[in-house]
């Protein structure tokens, strides 16, 4: 079988399980030297460029994306997100395009030196995904990346590593295993945060069974479920977060489309809080919601 006649076939197959035509370009993009122009050309010299052996690669790769409906992400370890080049692993949740706006919101929402200079908590942080990209925008901050799975952090390890290679600020992103804010109770960080960010778990439980199997199957269920309600880890956030947050401190968290409301009356009821804003994701769903600290004085 020949390189096209393999391709046409592996494109009749994304139709026939209602996976997305373009994940097999990917797919090639990221396992070989081909580029877009050759996939757009359909190049004759593409088989010569293939061997038997990677051709076979190609092909065990794509029907375990087809039968297994693993994430492609998972089955070549990487994804692209913001300017990041990311390893992901079942530990970990796929870092989603969306909330790539969360870095977005944060830069807009907090100019100024007592965010520029302060420290930053990433709660949840998974493959380091926001951490890493708080790094970047926050050159002279000091950011925290908490999470309760060890395997996770060590993925966000090696990303923190690989994406702040040879840069000056390497040294500000530190990782802390345990239980959302458990941490830094240790690091006597009372009222001393400019800014906590999460994605937490939000879905709930009921809802994480019968999610797409791409993501009910094989994404960690850990990062998922959210509790009854989805609000679990929401409503610890919401109320332990000014134990930490300095007077005007932010907080911004990612939620599930439907849930905005809710999560605006717990940050209203908890009393500490102001300028309560709704963002919207890239749909138009009201997808991440933030808030100031009032003033401590």
């Amino acid at each position: 079988m020949t390189f096209w006649e393999w391709y046409d076939r592996s494109l009749l197959n994304a139709k026939q399980y209602d996976v997305p035509v373009y994940e097999l370009d990917w797919l090639i993009l990221q396992t070989t030297a081909l580029d877009k122009l050759d996939l757009r050309l359909r190049s004759p010299n593409i088989g010569q460029q293939i061997s038997l052996e990677l051709l076979t690669n190609l092909d065990q790769l794509w029907q375990k994306r087809i039968s297994d409906r693993i994430p492609m992400q998972y089955l070549t370890g990487a994804v692209t997100w913001r300017n990041l080049e990311l390893q992901v692993s079942h530990a970990v949740l796929i870092p989603r395009p969306e909330t790539e706006l969360i870095i977005d919101i944060v830069a807009e929402s907090c100019k100024g030196k007592i965010y520029e200079d302060g420290i930053w908590v990433d709660l949840g942080t998974g493959s380091g995904a926001i951490a890493i990209a708080l790094v970047q925008h926050f050159s002279q901050a000091q950011i925290h990346a908490i999470d309760c799975s060890e395997a996770a952090l060590n993925i966000a390890k090696i990303n923190a590593a690989n994406n702040l290679k040879n840069k000056p600020n390497t040294h500000q992103i530190h990782f802390h295993h345990g239980n959302w804010f458990e941490p830094l109770a240790n690091l006597n960080l009372k009222e001393a945060i400019a800014g906590i960010v999460s994605n937490p778990p939000y879905i709930p439980s009921v809802e994480v069974l019968n999610l797409q199997p791409e993501v009910t199957n094989h994404e960690p269920h850990l990062a998922l479920d959210g509790g009854t309600d989805g609000l679990d880890a929401i409503r610890e956030l919401v109320n332990t977060a000014p134990q930490y947050l300095i007077s005007g401190g932010f907080w911004i968290i990612e939620m599930m489309a439907g849930q905005a409301e809710i999560v605006r009356s717990l940050l209203q009821a908890n009393g500490k809080y102001t300028n309560i804003q709704i963002h919207q994701d890239y749909s138009g769903i009201e997808r991440f919601i933030s808030a100031q600290m009032i003033s401590k004085k």
